[in-house]
């Protein structure tokens, strides 16, 4: 098989494979990313041990909310993209869950001062004026964000040179909290290692972050991804840096 051949048999599985929910399982043995130091699976789960009412902004498929061992009386979800909400429902049954189906950049559909706790891993957009609106005063908001330039080295080379990232720094989100009335009480910042072994991990990837490069498909970045196929061929696994940053606030 020529080069340009084992190209396009790479792509095609990656782009063939589902990438429902937010799972990252089809990616083991041809990726590997370092995990954030804070464990906010265990966070999560501590806090949810210790509420009454809790809600999970942009659940996803919700794996995170299925691992909290003893859920608070009252759990609730939201997706706003709709293949995960069918995913969310029959994952989070076993925890209690309730799944609402939410616009993208609507309101969050709940009263005031509804809950003691919102978490929310990789949230598309953090709406601080309606986090804080449905925390219960001395109520929590714990959030790991994607930061500012995360995965650039792979965004680049499919889309070349960029210009420094503008959006997702963390003193903004801190600003923004303050700004709709939180108290950020925790702030923390990672580093991660990410490797990819072939270039079908990388199309999956592209298709799933969707974020990593905008209007993304194989058809319209086809000759990127031969390139990069070739550039791991002779250099090996593809290394880029993927940008984390935990932040917690509480309602007064």
């Amino acid at each position: 098989m020529n080069a340009g051949d084992e190209a396009e048999e790479l792509i095609a599985q990656g782009a063939a494979a589902p990438v429902d929910g937010w799972g990252f399982g089809w990616l083991a043995g041809r990726a590997t990313e370092e995990r954030p130091p804070w464990g906010y699976a265990r966070l999560v789960a501590d806090r949810m041990a210790r509420v009454d009412a809790a809600l999970d902004v942009d659940t996803g498929g919700g794996e995170v909310l299925a691992e909290v061992p003893r859920p608070p009386r009252l759990l609730v979800a939201t997706e706003g993209w709709p293949p995960n909400v069918e995913v969310a429902r029959r994952t989070l049954r076993r925890v209690g869950a309730t799944v609402v189906a939410v616009a993208p950049d609507g309101p969050l559909p709940f009263r005031d001062a509804s809950f003691d706790l919102v978490v929310s891993r990789h949230p598309v957009r953090t709406d601080w004026v309606q986090t804080a609106r449905v925390l219960r005063p001395g109520g929590t908001f714990l959030s790991q964000q994607i930061g500012a330039g995360t995965m650039r080295e792979l965004s680049e080379a499919i889309l070349g040179p960029l210009p420094p990232p503008t959006q997702r720094h963390p003193e903004h989100a801190v600003a923004a909290a303050e700004a709709a009335g939180l108290r950020v009480v925790d702030l923390r910042r990672a580093t991660l290692r990410a490797t990819f072994a072939d270039v079908g991990a990388v199309v999956w990837f592209l298709r799933k972050v969707i974020w990593t490069v905008p209007g993304f498909t194989v058809d319209r970045y086809r000759a990127q991804l031969h390139a990069l196929h070739h550039r791991m061929a002779s250099e090996g696994p593809f290394v880029a840096h993927a940008q984390r940053f935990l932040v917690e606030a509480t309602r007064p």
